[in-house]
């Protein structure tokens, strides 16, 4: 079916290519990158299968024009893409129907070819590197700093001083900070035996990494898998989500629900007493988008198949104690799941 795009990444998808301020039509065989002039030559240059237009100030009058003269009369959009006055812009005084469909350009990402899963690859290698320059950084020189300060660092780190681009902000989180899932950077100072949480990724060729990991600052600190903590309830804590993490992988197979992972990982936590205190999914599919389809939560009823990349991210958060989350890209290969 014929279909408009605004969405950045949905339409580099579809062409190699995307820029701040682009609509996009695919009619037929044809598709139509419109755009203004700043970003024309660039396009023309790295775009091969599309038409490159400069819609100049008023990139819906130039799709209007482009859907009356090829008389097309229904087209596929997503609602997400669109604000009001954008869509009433593009859609004024014009004899046609707009079929809507959230998400659909996800829906048709939700699988990834193997040169996907090879750039997905690599940007978790690289973010892992970057976790490892973040560890050393703690142990060397981050007692004493700021949450502030240590999150403009991790981002120095993981793009190697701005050569990758980071996939969200950084979560960097100090003990009872860390009781936030989404947690902002606080004026909160690392002092040694304090708990952190660190959810960081970065980009490579615009796909994306994502991972989490705890440490606890002392002589040793690192965010390798497994942690010893000298204070029994933060090691019981750590290590029912750890456990809640390896159940929900080991389920994780081909024709598995996505509700069926969360539901293993809930159990999990319920069953050590900390069921009200898991407050998110236990994951979200991850590409060119840090989130993505499918969603690993109780209500998805999608059926993972070959190649569809997610994260599994199970967490404990105690309000003004601390929280915990371990989370890990996982790619469906070979009917399993396996760690990116």
């Amino acid at each position: 079916m014929d279909f408009i795009l605004k969405n950045e990444n949905s339409i580099y998808y579809e062409c190699g290519f995307s820029c701040d301020n682009v609509i996009f039509l695919r009619l037929g065989s044809e598709a139509f990158f419109i755009t203004d002039s700043r970003y024309t030559t660039e396009a023309k240059e790295s775009i091969k299968d599309a038409e490159v237009i400069d819609g100049g100030h008023d990139l819906a009058k130039s799709a209007r024009e482009i859907l009356r003269k090829n008389r097309v009369k229904k087209l596929l959009y997503d609602p997400l893409d669109w604000s009001v006055e954008d869509f009433y812009r593009l859609t004024s005084k014009l004899n046609c129907y707009f079929k809507k469909e959230r998400n659909f350009s996800q829906k048709k990402r939700i699988i990834k070819s193997d040169k996907e899963i090879e750039l997905l690859r690599e940007a978790s290698t690289l973010g892992s590197k970057g976790f490892d320059k973040f560890a050393n950084y703690l142990q060397d020189g981050g007692v004493g700093q700021s949450e502030k300060r240590l999150f403009f660092k991790a981002i120095e780190l993981l793009t190697n001083s701005g050569e990758l681009n980071v996939s969200f902000n950084p979560i960097v989180a100090i003990n009872k900070n860390a009781a936030k899932p989404h947690a902002l950077p606080s004026e909160n100072i690392l002092k040694k035996g304090d708990l952190l949480l660190f959810d960081a990724g970065v980009k490579y060729k615009r796909y994306c990494s994502d991972r989490t990991r705890m440490t606890e600052i002392n002589t040793k600190s690192h965010f390798g898998i497994k942690q010893n903590y000298k204070d029994k309830k933060r090691q019981k804590v750590y290590d029912t989500v750890l456990k809640a993490k390896d159940r929900a992988l080991k389920v994780a197979k081909e024709g598995v629900k996505a509700k069926d992972i969360d539901k293993v990982a809930r159990e999990v936590i319920d069953k050590a007493g900390y069921g009200k205190y898991f407050i998110h999914s236990t994951g979200h599919g991850v590409g060119l988008d840090i989130h993505e389809l499918p969603i690993i939560s109780k209500r998805d009823e999608t059926v993972l198949k070959e190649n569809m990349v997610f994260t599994i991210e199970p967490g404990i958060y105690l309000p003004g104690e601390f929280g915990v989350r371990i989370e890990d890209m996982v790619v469906i290969k070979n009917g399993k799941g396996e760690i990116l």
